[in-house]
């Protein structure tokens, strides 16, 4: 079955877009490519339990295995070492990106607390776009009652888009409620 996002997709934005940008064919209208989310936690230096809750709260959130990420330099001052676990990402590429794409737009994103849309401004300047959730609970999955620790998560939304405008088009199109 088809996600609906997807389906979205192919129906109205696809017709949008071109229209909009005049494009001469269809394969120059952006797409997304993937979805990645990161969560880092500081934290896990101290405890490593809670860096493998914040594993599998992203795992349920996703429906994906996680990968843990790793220090890639020393600092003394965070009494950090090379390769100690900080974090942990899921990369999500085709059917599963439309359909946590859905989920984060139309689910997650209202059950933020006085929530007024995402900020325009984070785009990086070739049609990527990076936003950060405070709480990792406004998912359905996550249980509130078993979560050890409050924390936050990066979503980052890479397309095929090759200016911010265009890449904020496909993603507008596509139901993300933008700041006024």
């Amino acid at each position: 079955m088809i996600p609906r996002l997807k389906e979205k997709y192919v129906k109205e934005v696809v017709p949008a877009l071109k229209k909009a940008f005049a494009y001469g064919n269809i394969m120059q209208v952006p797409k997304l490519e993937k979805v990645v989310l990161n969560v880092g936690l500081g934290e896990a230096l101290q405890d490593i339990k809670l860096l493998d809750a914040a594993k599998e709260e992203l795992e349920k959130i996703t429906g994906q295995k996680a990968v843990i990420t790793k220090a890639k330099k020393s600092i003394a001052g965070f009494k950090l070492r090379q390769g100690m676990p900080i974090g942990c990402k899921v990369t999500l590429r085709g059917d599963r990106m439309y359909e946590f794409l859905d989920r984060f737009i139309n689910i997650a994103l209202p059950r933020i607390r006085d929530f007024k849309g995402v900020p325009h401004k984070s785009f990086d300047g070739k049609g990527n776009y990076s936003c950060g959730i405070r709480e990792q609970y406004i998912f359905p999955e996550i249980d509130y009652e078993k979560v050890s620790m409050v924390h936050g998560l990066d979503v980052v939304v890479c397309t095929s888009a090759k200016t911010d405008e265009e890449g904020k088009a496909l993603i507008k199109e596509l139901g993300m409620p933008f700041k006024e």
